[in-house]
């Protein structure tokens, strides 16, 4: 593990404080970079997200997708929370408690907004740090493998339709044609093009060749991940230091889901007498958000100031501690669960 994975949290926390204070200090700066639009979606945004995502996308094996019926049972259970279960409670929690619970604290509004950016959060499940996670549990690279991949793929169809129908219950107009639009150029295209870069290296060097051009890329990604907190937070910078209560309103639904969703997925992963090689990379997944792209998305369709990108902020903010202690979680109730078998699905 390197220096980056170790100390994950420290960095977000410096890129977090980094962003505030330029924030404050050169606005001017970040008002201009705003203004760098193509289509509704900032290209700067763009830049980092991808620089973000390919590294990672070079890790997806489509055909991984024939080794699925080996052990379907994790992933069956990582599919369903994701697609069925995961979005919808989110969504939930984002109407009670901003509609219901919180009613009077926020202006209707930015309410409405900060549901929004939540339900982006919910459609969007882990693909990347996902990796980490698995690491950090000791998790079966080869099954966590299979499990991005397949998440990856649906996510190119499912995310779209999903995210537009929750959309949906705010008063928001959803503007189809930039949702889309996001989609591929968040997903589709890394995706693309981490899968075409996969299939070269492994005709022309195999497997030590990908993992090579991973390693050397994995800087840009840190680099990407790092900036992008740096302008996000930027971007926030007066909404956070005027009115924190805010972020902590946000915070307070995002915990109950990731917290809720990963005891959901490791109980049920307890059920079905998963090895914890298999569940706990389950339950992280299942847990995780693919924040880069929901912080992506609500920006090209809402606006780097808006509500909706705050909430996703917010979700980058919780992120990496709440992660950070289901890993420790479950590295101590490794023995809820019985050894991992002999035989794993393995990439071809």
């Amino acid at each position: 593990m390197g220096i980056f994975e170790r100390f994950l949290s420290i960095w977000v926390a410096l890129a977090i404080a980094a962003g505030v204070g330029l924030g404050l200090v050169v606005p001017g700066l970040f008002e201009a970079v705003s203004r760098l639009e193509l289509a509704s979606v900032n290209l700067v945004v763009a830049v980092l997200i991808w620089l973000m995502i390919y590294p990672m996308m070079l890790k997806v094996e489509p055909s991984c997708l024939k080794d699925v019926g080996k052990r379907p049972a994790g992933l069956a259970l990582t599919l369903v929370i994701n697609w069925l279960i995961k979005p919808f409670t989110m969504a939930a929690l984002g109407v009670l408690f901003f509609q219901h619970v919180f009613a009077g604290l926020v202006p209707v509004e930015d309410a409405q907004q900060y549901i929004a950016g939540m339900i982006l959060l919910g459609v969007a499940p882990c693909t990347a740090m996902v990796f980490v996670w698995s690491h950090l549990t000791g998790g079966d690279a080869n099954y966590t493998l299979v499990q991005v991949s397949v998440n990856d793929i649906i996510l190119v169809f499912a995310f779209a339709p999903i995210a537009g129908l929750l959309l949906g219950i705010t008063d928001l107009h959803v503007p189809w044609e930039t949702l889309l639009a996001s989609v591929v150029i968040f997903v589709v295209l890394p995706l693309s093009a981490g899968v075409l870069t996969h299939r070269r290296l492994r005709k022309a060097g195999g497997a030590p060749a990908i993992e090579q051009l991973s390693n050397k890329l994995k800087p840009t990604s840190i680099v990407g991940l790092l900036l992008t907190v740096v302008l996000l937070f930027g971007f926030q910078a007066d909404t956070i230091i005027e009115q924190p209560g805010r972020v902590v309103l946000i915070a307070i639904p995002l915990l109950i889901q990731s917290y809720g969703m990963f005891a959901l997925a490791y109980g049920l992963a307890r059920v079905l007498k998963l090895p914890f090689t298999v569940a706990a990379p389950a339950a992280m997944i299942s847990t995780s958000n693919f924040f880069e792209l929901a912080v992506a998305v609500a920006i090209s369709l809402f606006g780097l100031a808006s509500g909706a990108a705050l909430a996703t902020v917010v979700g980058v903010l919780i992120e990496v501690p709440v992660m950070l202690s289901l890993v420790a979680f479950a590295n101590r109730t490794r023995g809820w669960f019985p050894a991992a078998s002999s035989t794993s699905p393995t990439p071809t």
